[in-house]
């Protein structure tokens, strides 16, 4: 029995111990909870130091951040740029052959596309047929030209001999005349009377007419102008018909659609056999030259100058890293040259920040082969100089 009662006496011994020092720990936290409610009690220091660390490192890691970027501008309002050069053809026919396909790559003077051209080969023959007659004509024209320079003269010299002799024989029948009206009537005959009357008169005719005729064939000059005149109207037909044997050609020529540049095919809307109208847009090749348009906002062009350098991050490609340099900055805002320009003088004015165009073009970091799209967004960084 007095084992079990000193074990019963241990038990209690502990007890004891455990609700004292429960008690201890209980007055602890009553006393903490009473000092943290008195009036003056400072916090401990090492919030406030560990705050204040983090402070100056948020600060100095914002004015690296400014001192490494405060010649750097930016802008997400960018696009890649190109040539998209529109075919269309300049005659009307049926599509014979066709070279090209959806997005392939075509060569500069490659064939694209042809179209009938046995309508346009006939014109052109008949139009060389127009030209070889007017060049006939003006070749007759030129040979009379010189006929005409010799015969001209010769007609006025002859008309003027032919006055000559017509003054020459007047004066015969004048003689003769006066010779039977002066004789005595005894020494004549009436019929000799009569026939010198009409000598003279005859006489007097001839020469009336030679002088006509002088008059008419002293006209060379004029005359010979004429024909120049003749001539040069031949020469003009001539010149008109070779026209249109130009015209002809060309014709027939664009009837052979061939690439203008390097670049590939886009927005095909012709196939084998389409009637083509003259004019009607039937693609678009867009050329291997590609640049970036940036539309910066007005306050980011203060220091901007052409020659600036530029990176250039392409959203489509990460790993992509582009550079090049500032080329030209468009004189206008793009609200200027759009379809509709704002009208600031009418209404209530509200300052909107404009954007402008700015053009980078590409220096390098684009790998062979490898194309940008026209229209993929970009991220210029422009590193200014000033």
């Amino acid at each position: 029995m007095s084992d079990r009662d000193d074990s019963d006496t241990q038990d209690d011994e502990r007890e004891d111990e455990r609700a004292s020092s429960h008690g201890d720990a209980a007055d602890k936290d009553k006393d903490a909870k009473d000092d943290e409610k008195k009036p003056g009690k400072k916090p401990g220091k090492k919030p406030l130091i560990i705050l204040g660390i983090v402070v100056v490192v948020l600060a100095i890691g914002a004015f690296v951040w400014w001192f490494l970027t405060r010649n750097q501008v930016s802008t997400d309002d960018a696009y890649t740029d190109g040539d998209a050069v529109t075919i269309a053809p300049k005659v009307s026919g049926y599509v014979v052959t066709m070279n090209i396909d959806d997005n392939r790559f075509v060569h500069q003077g490659d064939l694209l596309i042809k179209i009938d051209p046995r309508d346009y080969q006939a014109q052109l023959d008949q139009a060389s047929a127009q030209l070889g007659l007017a060049q006939a004509q003006l070749h007759a024209s030129e040979t009379q030209l010189e006929v005409a320079r010799v015969q001209y003269p010769a007609q006025l010299a002859q008309a003027q001999a032919q006055e000559l002799t017509a003054r020459a024989n007047l004066v015969q029948a004048s003689a003769a005349y006066e010779r039977q009206h002066s004789v005595d009537i005894r020494a004549t005959s009436q019929q000799n009377i009569d026939t010198a009357d009409a000598q003279q008169k005859s006489a007097q005719a001839n020469v009336a007419q030679a002088r006509a005729q002088v008059r008419t064939a002293s006209l060379v000059p004029q005359q010979i102008a004429q024909v120049l005149a003749t001539v040069e109207e031949r020469r003009q037909q001539g010149r008109q018909a070779q026209a249109q044997v130009e015209a002809a050609r060309l014709n027939l020529s664009y009837t052979e659609l061939r690439a203008p540049a390097d670049g590939w095919i886009t927005k095909r809307n012709v196939q084998f056999g389409t009637f083509l109208q003259a004019g009607t847009s039937i693609l678009t090749l867009v050329t291997t030259r590609v640049w970036v348009t940036a539309n910066f906002k007005e306050s980011q062009l203060d220091r901007m100058q052409p020659g600036d350098k530029v990176d250039i991050d392409v959203d489509a490609y990460p790993a992509m890293k582009l550079h090049g340099h500032v080329d030209s900055v468009q004189l206008g805002s793009g609200s200027r040259f759009s379809a509709f320009p704002a009208e600031n003088a009418t209404g209530n004015f509200v300052k909107i920040v404009q954007r402008v165009p700015v053009k980078i073009l590409i220096d390098d970091g684009l790998k062979p082969g490898t194309s940008l799209p026209l229209g993929l967004s970009v991220v210029p960084t422009v590193m200014l100089r000033h």
